[in-house]
């Protein structure tokens, strides 16, 4: 059985919602971190000073980030989710592969405005996928 549109809509819907607090948390958690590096292992939370933690988490909210906002521009036809996102996930994927080896300024600013430009990717997105759904939706009615 096939789900209806207003299903997978929530779907996508919750998936940018996902992805929105996922590469926000991102950004919070870079910028955060040289900060409180000496606090994590003190509270038994050293495991988000990791590398391996943060690279699985980036490539997590990469990929939902790719799922959810290809999935949107294939109903809104609007670019400017992307145009946002692509440089968001160039910046922290060079933040947590090289930029990291270079210094820890760097390698936080780049990943906390990659985070960021994901972030607003997706509440750009998901304002553009209601407004899609509003108008369809309208488009229909009559």
């Amino acid at each position: 059985m096939a789900k209806s549109s207003s299903d997978q809509n929530g779907v996508w819907h919750l998936a940018d919602r996902l992805g929105a607090m996922a590469s926000f948390l991102c950004a919070i958690h870079c910028a955060v971190l040289p900060f409180v590096l000496t606090l994590l292992p003190l509270l038994g939370l050293g495991f988000l000073a990791e590398h391996g933690f943060e690279r699985g988490f980036v490539l997590f909210a990469c990929l939902l980030a790719l799922t959810s906002l290809l999935g949107g521009f294939r109903r809104h036809r609007r670019r400017l989710p992307l145009s946002l996102a692509v440089p968001g996930l160039a910046l922290l994927g060079l933040g947590v592969t090289l930029a990291v080896d270079i210094s820890i300024v760097l390698h936080s600013v780049m990943v906390t405005c990659g985070g960021l430009l994901v972030a607003s990717a997706h509440f750009v997105n998901l304002k553009l996928d209601r407004h899609f759904c509003r108008v369809h939706r309208v488009q229909h009615a009559h």
